[in-house]
């Protein structure tokens, strides 16, 4: 007799047998009597070498954070180390360079501090799609989607990027303007439609919202690949209004990039929104407070976090295979794009 068997019999999780054999709380009263009267009724024994064995592993859950200036990232992770204490669970977090294996990283936490589960915040689908098979705990990636990887461990809780890049490209051209300057991460143009990272999937709903609309785009010219960060904004924007003077607007594809954008404009004499519009993504608090409010697309960081933290705990319990999740976006109209046909 093993815990599926009790599973099946009571018509329960083995997740949820678990918990009931282990004293945890987060069960009803209907379920633990249940399992309980099944215990009793075959004369069940846990198999007291294993649960030795698993207490010795770790109850944390390991956050793997992508991005160190990622200020969308750092509101996700507050969020998230909330929700993981109130599980009772502590939050080993591992700041990486953006440029950086996370997988990898993974391999090594897995090895040093057997985590419950693992949390990534932000991703490169090459990079999963390459090695993940050597991380066997419950994962979710956080902004990245998943769904098209096929693992049965690694969820995902996402926003649509490239529908969100498109919609800020569409509220550029709906205000009238024709000559818009890009500004996104590296990546590789070579990769699949799919989109590798975050970049490379916005960078294609941008050339979509462009190519909808009828309206041209030259990549070669109108788009500045940078760091996700305030300098890499500022040298972006720079670039860019160097090789064309006649741009109307930016894009830039994160709210950091775009606040650097801002400072490089008005540094070069000109204004926003009068002289150069500008549009972020990712609903950053910062960009509330910019002058102008900076128009964006906003994720719902307190959703993906919540969702993200619900799923991996749930299947750290046994909860079922990989889900698959995507957290509706908002555009925020902001003060920093000037509608040109009026």
């Amino acid at each position: 007799m093993t815990i599926k068997d009790i599973a099946q019999r009571a018509g329960y999780a083995v997740g949820t047998v678990s918990r009931v054999l282990n004293g945890h709380p987060d069960v009803s009263d209907e379920a633990r009597a249940k399992i309980l009267a099944v215990v009793a009724e075959t004369g069940f024994q846990p198999n007291d070498n294993a649960r030795h064995l698993k207490q010795r592993e770790s109850s944390s859950i390991a956050v793997i954070v992508k991005g160190a200036r990622n200020l969308l990232f750092a509101g996700i992770l507050e969020e998230v180390q909330s929700r993981v204490r109130a599980a009772g669970r502590a939050a080993a977090v591992y700041y990486l360079d953006e440029d950086d294996d996370e997988v990898e990283q993974a391999v090594r936490v897995c090895r040093e501090l057997k985590p419950l589960g693992i949390l990534f915040l932000g991703g490169n689908q090459n990079n999963f799609a390459d090695r993940f098979e050597r991380v066997t705990c419950p994962c979710v990636l956080v902004t990245t989607r998943a769904d098209t990887m096929g693992f049965q461990n690694l969820s995902s809780v996402s926003t649509d990027d490239a529908e969100g890049a498109a919609q800020a490209i569409r509220r550029l051209i709906e205000a009238g303007h024709r000559r818009i300057g890009v500004i996104g991460g590296h990546f590789c143009a070579g990769c699949g439609r799919g989109g590798a990272n975050t970049s490379q999937t916005r960078f294609f709903g941008c050339r979509r919202g462009f190519l909808e609309a009828g309206v041209p785009f030259d990549e070669e010219l109108q788009f500045q690949a940078a760091r996700f960060s305030m300098p890499g904004g500022y040298e972006a924007a720079n670039a860019l209004l160097e090789r064309c003077p006649d741009l109307t607007a930016l894009f830039a594809m994160s709210d950091v990039m775009a606040i650097g954008a801002l400072r490089a404009i008005r540094d070069r004499g000109l204004r926003v929104p009068e002289d150069i519009s500008l549009i972020g993504y990712d609903g950053i608090e910062q960009a509330g407070y910019c002058v102008p409010r900076l128009a964006t697309v906003r994720q719902r960081s307190g959703r993906l976090a919540r969702r993200s933290v619900e799923i991996l705990l749930r299947q750290a319990a046994g909860g079922g295979g990989a889900v698959h999740e995507i957290v509706p976006f908002q555009l925020l109209p902001g003060e920093s794009i000037r509608d040109l046909n009026e």
